[in-house]
């Protein structure tokens, strides 16, 4: 699902642990890491698609984890010029994001990247807040950056609250 302006709907998870540390993917035969990540079916919520998403790709059940917080708008980035596949229609020139920060206080010997046929990631870590920033594909930075900074409210309020 493309939108008028190109750009395709999708869904943004920060996984935070108890320690204040991100869910932090390596994706899949890459040398690159970044959050969770995945477009919003025609018939899905911004939440559904992030549930959705967290199983596929985490292989976490909402029961896993608290909704800690949502940005209130879309955030938008541009696909670089050589990822942008010309020959496909409708053309996706990037993607726009609702981000998500969901609390896990769980075991993570629960987390699997294996539960989809196509998985994702290959390796993950706990990492410090600010790492992803400077860590994922430079075109995604300023998301990301965006992202963190509208929800580090609520990583306070998951620390406090428990």
């Amino acid at each position: 699902m493309i939108d008028k302006d190109g750009y395709r709907p999708n869904v943004g998870i920060i996984i935070v642990n108890k320690e204040g540390k991100l869910f932090w993917g390596k994706r899949i035969q890459q040398d690159a890491w970044q959050f969770p990540q995945g477009g919003i079916r025609s018939n899905e919520t911004p939440q559904q698609a992030v549930f959705r998403e967290l199983k596929e790709e985490v292989g976490l059940e909402p029961s896993d984890v608290r909704v800690l917080g949502r940005t209130q708008d879309w955030i938008s980035y541009d696909l670089p010029k050589h990822l942008i596949r010309h020959h496909s229609q409708p053309l996706c020139i990037g993607q726009k994001q609702i981000w998500f920060m969901l609390g896990f206080d769980g075991d993570p010997s629960k987390i699997n990247l294996n539960l989809h046929e196509s998985p994702e990631f290959e390796d993950w870590d706990w990492v410090d807040y600010w790492r992803p920033v400077q860590e994922v594909v430079s075109f995604k930075q300023s998301v990301y950056h965006q992202a963190l900074t509208e929800l580090e409210q609520a990583l306070h309020i998951f620390w406090l609250g428990s």
